[in-house]
C-alpha cells in the first residue's frame, strides 16, 4: 500500500504495493482474532479449522500474524490460504510461513492467483476471516475498460479503485458472521472519493472497529493507513456502536509555530503514558519482532480513553471514541465522543450560516504546463522572446500565503494571456503581444499535445483552470491547500492565485464585513477543533486539507451579533497591518471568536 506514482523501475511502487510491517500485521491480527470470537453465539462456536483468506497476501505477513494469534487465542485448527499475482511474493510468503509451528494445527494454501481474475466457486467462498492490505491504485491508473469491468462484476457504483472491489470482494467470499480486517489508506474514511468504500461497507457489513493511524508511518512509504474490522452481513439491530480510535503526532512546542495562537487544538488533555508502563498480557500479539516501542505504541490504541504514546522518537495523541455513522455515506466517517457531541451541538445553535452557504470558494489556476506558464526568472529571458509585462501577473502560492496580512511579494509570475477586463473568460489577441507570442510558440509542441484542451474548444496556448480573469482585481481572501494551522489573509494587489491554494471574492460576497468575518473565524483555533472533529482529513506532521468541501463547512456566528461585529473590527486591524500581528490581539480575537458561539449568548 503506498501512494501511486508513475511508473519506474521499482515494481512495487508502480503496482501500489508495500507489504505490511510485522509489527502492524501483528496488531491487524489480534483485532480480526478478537471480533472473531465476539461474532460467534455463544463466542468461539466457530467450526473448525478456522479459514482465512488473504486474497493479495505479498509476503505473507498478515496471514502469519493471523495464524499465530487465532492459535494463540485458543483455536486449535487453522487454514491460511493467500493468493498473489506477484510469484516472488509467493515465494516469500511460502518462506515467511514456514516460521509457523510444524505441528499439524495449521496448515497453509499459497499460489498464483489474481482474486479479481474471476468469479468465486463454492470452494472458494465461506471464509470465516477475510485479512487484507490492498494494492492502492488510483482510479486512473486501473483504466476505464478495468474498472468499468470491476465494477459490472462486483455491482459497484460511480468511480472504482481496488480498495472498494477488494471490500466488494471480501463480502463474497466470507459466511455470514465472518470478520474482515482491512488495511488501506485512510483517504477512504475522509475524502469524497471514499464515499463508495463507506457505502459498501455500510450496505454489505457491520463495522466493529476504525483505527486511524495517522501519520503514525508504520510504512516507509508517503501514505496514512486505516484499518478497519467488520462483519459481514447486515448490522443487527441494538448492535454496539462501533469503536473509533485515531492517531496523529503532537507538534513540537520547541518548533515552528504557523499560528500564533493559544490552546492546542489537537491533543487530548491527557498526560502522557510513561514509556516504562508494561503492556498489559493481553496484548502480546507480536511473535517477537516488534519492539519494545512498537508493542507499547499498538497497546495503547486499545485504550478505553484518549491517551498519549510514543513510536519512533514522536509522540502521538490517541483519540478514542465511537464512529459517528452518517445515513448518507456522502458524509465521511468522524470519531465521536461524549464531550465532542457536547461542543458540537453547542456550535450548531450557535451557527448563523456555513462558509459554503455565504460565500463561492473557488480552487487557484491551473495551467497543467507550470514549466511554460510560471517563472521566477522572466528577466532573464532574451527580450525577444520575454513575454509583455501586462502578460506576467504576480502568482501566489502557499509559500508566500501567510495567515491575516496580505501574501508576500511573489518571485514567481504566471504568463496569463486573457483580458482581464471582460467579465467571461476570452483570451487576449496574441497579434497584439508579438513577444508572449514568440514565447509560447517556442513551446507549442508541448502546449499543443495537451488533448483535453484541444477537446474542450480551447485554443492551445490556454492555461487549463484559468479562473475568472476579471475577478482578480477585487479583493479576495486567500488561503493555502494543505498547512498545520489555517493561514487566511486578504489579498489587494490583484495577483493570481494559484492551483495550490484558494481564494472568495470579496465583489461576491453580500458585504465586506462577512468578508472580514469569515477570516476571523477561519484563522482560530475554534477552526482547528471543528476541522479535526468534523472533517478530520489530516496529513503528515499535523498538516491538514483546506479545500472547499472542508472550508465550505466552517460556521459563522450572527454578523450583527455585538461579538461578531468586534471580531470584524479586530480581524480588519490584523489584515491591514503593515507589520507582524500583535500576538495579544490574535490571542483576543481567537477567545472573540470562541464567545460567538457561546451557549449563554443564545
Amino acid at each position: 500500500m503506498t501512494e501511486p506514482v508513475a511508473p519506474g523501475p521499482d515494481p512495487r511502487k508502480r503496482h501500489g504495493v508495500h507489504y505490511t510491517p510485522p509489527e502492524l500485521a501483528a496488531f491487524l491480527a489480534d483485532r480480526v482474532a478478537v471480533a472473531l470470537e465476539r461474532s460467534g453465539e455463544p463466542p468461539r462456536a466457530w467450526p473448525e479449522p478456522v479459514r482465512v483468506l488473504d486474497p493479495a497476501c505479498g509476503d505473507g505477513a498478515l496471514l502469519a500474524a493471523a495464524g499465530a494469534r487465532l492459535r494463540a487465542r485458543g483455536h486449535r485448527r487453522v487454514e491460511l490460504v493467500g493468493l498473489d499475482r506477484d510469484p516472488t511474493a509467493v515465494a516469500a510468503a511460502h518462506l515467511r510461513l514456514t516460521e509457523l509451528p510444524d505441528d499439524g494445527t495449521c496448515t497453509v494454501a499459497l499460489r498464483v492467483s489474481d482474486a479479481l481474475a474471476a468469479a468465486p466457486g463454492s470452494s472458494d467462498a465461506g471464509y470465516h476471516v477475510v485479512i487484507t492490505n490492498p494494492p492502492y491504485v488510483r482510479t486512473q491508473l486501473l483504466g476505464a475498460a478495468a474498472a468499468a469491468d470491476l465494477a459490472r462484476r462486483f455491482g459497484l457504483r460511480g468511480r472504482v479503485d481496488l480498495l472498494h472491489v477488494f471490500v466488494a470482494l471480501a463480502g463474497e467470499l466470507l459466511a455470514d458472521g465472518g470478520v474482515l480486517g482491512l488495511l488501506g489508506s485512510n483517504r477512504f474514511v475522509s475524502t469524497q472519493a471514499g464515499r463508495n468504500v463507506r457505502r459498501l461497507l455500510a450496505e454489505r457489513f457491520g463495522v466493529r472497529e476504525v483505527y486511524d493511524l495517522g501519520d503514525s508511518k508504520p510504512f516507509p512509504a508517503a501514505v496514512l493507513p486505516a484499518i478497519v474490522i467488520a462483519t459481514a452481513g447486515a448490522t443487527k439491530p441494538g448492535a454496539a456502536e462501533a469503536r473509533y480510535v485515531s492517531v496523529y503526532q503532537r507538534p513540537d512546542p520547541a518548533g515552528p509555530s504557523e499560528h500564533p495562537v493559544p490552546g492546542d487544538p489537537q491533543v487530548p488533555g491527557e498526560q502522557p503514558v510513561p514509556a516504562e508502563a508494561p503492556v498489559p498480557a493481553e496484548q502480546h500479539w507480536s511473535a517477537g519482532r516488534a519492539d519494545t516501542s512498537d508493542r507499547r505504541f499498538y497497546a495503547d490504541l486499545c485504550a478505553d480513553q484518549d491517551t498519549v504514546t510514543h513510536r519512533g522518537g514522536r509522540e502521538f495523541a490517541v483519540s478514542v471514541g465511537t464512529l459517528a455513522v452518517q445515513p448518507d455515506p456522502e458524509h465521511h466517517w468522524r470519531l465521536r465522543s461524549a464531550s465532542s457531541s457536547r461542543w458540537a451541538a453547542t456550535l450548531r445553535r450557535g451557527t448563523w450560516r456555513t462558509f459554503g452557504e455565504v460565500a463561492r470558494i473557488r480552487v487557484g489556476i491551473k495551467t497543467t504546463a507550470d514549466p511554460v506558464f510560471v517563472r521566477d526568472d522572466w528577466h532573464r529571458l532574451p527580450l525577444e522572446h520575454r513575454p509583455e509585462e501586462q502578460l506576467l501577473l504576480p502568482l501566489l502560492t502557499h509559500r508566500t500565503v501567510r495567515a491575516w496580512r496580505g501574501p508576500e511579494s511573489p518571485a514567481a509570475r504566471v504568463l496569463y494571456p486573457y483580458d482581464r477586463e471582460h467579465p467571461e473568460r476570452r483570451t487576449v489577441d496574441l497579434s497584439q503581444f508579438p513577444r508572449a507570442h514568440a514565447y509560447l510558440a517556442r513551446h507549442r509542441e508541448r502546449l499543443a499535445g495537451r488533448r483535453y484542451v484541444a477537446e474542450a474548444g480551447r485554443q492551445w496556448f490556454e492555461i487549463w483552470v484559468p479562473q475568472r480573469p476579471a475577478g482578480w482585481q477585487a479583493p479576495k481572501i486567500v488561503f493555502p491547500d494543505i498547512s498545520v494551522a489555517p493561514r487566511f489573509s486578504v489579498d489587494r494587489s490583484g495577483a493570481v492565485v494559484n492551483g495550490d491554494c484558494y481564494w472568495i471574492s470579496f465583489a461576491e460576497l453580500p458585504s465586506d464585513e462577512l468578508g472580514y468575518l469569515l477570516v476571523g473565524v477561519a484563522n482560530s483555533t475554534l477552526a482547528v477543533r471543528y476541522y479535526d472533529l468534523m472533517c478530520a482529513n489530516r496529513l503528515y506532521s499535523g498538516r491538514r486539507r483546506w479545500m472547499t468541501q472542508y472550508v465550505s463547512r466552517l460556521p459563522l456566528p450572527d454578523p450583527d451579533s455585538a461579538v461578531a461585529n468586534e471580531l470584524i473590527g479586530y480581524t480588519k486591524k490584523l489584515c491591514e497591518a503593515a507589520e507582524e500581528p500583535d500576538l495579544e490581539l490574535v490571542r483576543y480575537l481567537d477567545e472573540l471568536v470562541h464567545n460567538a458561539f457561546r451557549e449563554d449568548r443564545f
